[in-house]
């Protein structure tokens, strides 16, 4: 027989709550010196190195932004399906479709003006995210299939279908067979920011979070959403429109992830190709869960993930770290985290 019982809290744990996260990221980074005791190196050094490499220098600042616009695009698209209780799990496959959508504008227009043929870039990209999103949800409301198996599938579908464009149909012939499309005209690539690597991006990521807190706080359809996402019957009975709401955060959720993959393609690469594919997708639903579906949580979520992704890189560089140790890194600081929201929200009690 157990100990000890759990019991919901009363009262928020306040201040106890961030006692608690840094606690609990305290013992995931003690975890992930472990593992790298294990593998013979030090640990203290290895944790130090990236922590420097990510953050010690305006070069790794401006790496971990770069790297956390995608990863922000996506998670704020998953974590408005996760308000609806709806389990987007394919930002992955939206955001290779994303990319398509923008290649394919920019392969077919080369000749537009940089005015006209970006936003129509953008465009294909939202609408390709947004139809590949749609497919889950029309399935859920129509056949009643599990949304996590139908968008997580969907995710290797897009993906196959990137790396046949750019193994096939659009490969450019002087690329010595290397699998990747011709490079965009000027007109298709996001330019800089004057004085910095970043790009403008930025203002698209400033754009989504601002308008994602709007929507939710200010709006009726937010305040539906946030009901039906507390009771799904509630709201029903009340003839609140779950249907709608479904297919609304799906198609948002999907034009998202298809805004950074715009921006990867155009900005960060200048054509298509299959190393485009980097996990944002994944590490969006890690996101989400850690900033516990807030936009400005999610920002810095997004940006300490980014950072940590900048780091494996010294890490894999300087001390032969396996690739892998990254994933294993973001699990942990994951699992961690969700265990200390566990006890933020409930506490244990002795039997008598």
């Amino acid at each position: 027989m157990p100990v000890f019982r759990v019991i919901k809290r009363q009262e928020p744990l306040g201040w106890g709550s961030c006692f608690v996260f840094f606690l609990a990221l305290f013992l995931a980074l003690t975890a992930s010196g472990a593992l790298l005791a294990m593998q013979g190196k030090p640990a203290l050094d290895g944790l130090w190195l990236l922590a420097e490499s990510a953050f010690g220098s305006r070069h790794a600042l401006e790496d971990c932004l770069i790297k956390a616009v995608p990863i922000f695009l996506c998670s704020v698209g998953v974590g408005l399906t996760f308000r609806l209780q709806i389990w987007n799990i394919g930002a992955e496959g939206q955001f290779a479709l994303g990319a398509v959508g923008a290649t394919w504008a920019a392969l077919t227009f080369p000749g537009w003006p940089w005015y006209l043929l970006l936003p129509f870039m953008l465009f294909c990209a939202s609408l390709a995210g947004a139809l590949w999103a749609a497919v889950p949800a029309v399935l859920r409301l129509s056949l009643r299939a599990n949304e996590i198996i139908v968008s997580l599938m969907l995710n290797y579908v897009g993906i196959l279908m990137l790396e046949y464009l750019v193994y096939g149909p659009w490969k450019d012939p002087g690329s010595f067979g290397f699998p990747m499309t011709s490079e965009f005209a000027a007109g298709a690539v996001v330019g800089r920011i004057p004085g910095t690597r970043l790009n403008w991006g930025l203002a698209l990521c400033l754009l989504a979070g601002a308008g994602m807190s709007v929507f939710l706080r200010y709006t009726r359809l937010g305040y539906e959403l946030r009901a039906c996402g507390e009771n799904a019957r509630a709201a029903r009975y009340a003839r609140m429109p779950y249907a709608f709401l479904v297919m609304l955060v799906m198609t948002v959720s999907g034009a998202l992830a298809g805004w950074a993959g715009f921006l990867e393609s155009s900005a960060i690469l200048g054509r298509l190709q299959p190393t485009i594919m980097s996990g944002y997708g994944y590490t969006a639903i890690v996101v989400a869960w850690l900033a516990h579906l807030n936009p400005f949580y999610i920002a810095v979520a997004s940006f300490l993930l980014a950072g940590l992704r900048v780091g494996m890189e010294s890490l894999q560089l300087d001390m032969q770290v396996p690739a892998a140790f990254g994933g294993i890194m973001e699990g942990l600081v994951l699992l961690a985290v969700l265990a200390g929201g566990f006890f933020s929200r409930y506490r244990l009690r002795r039997r008598p």
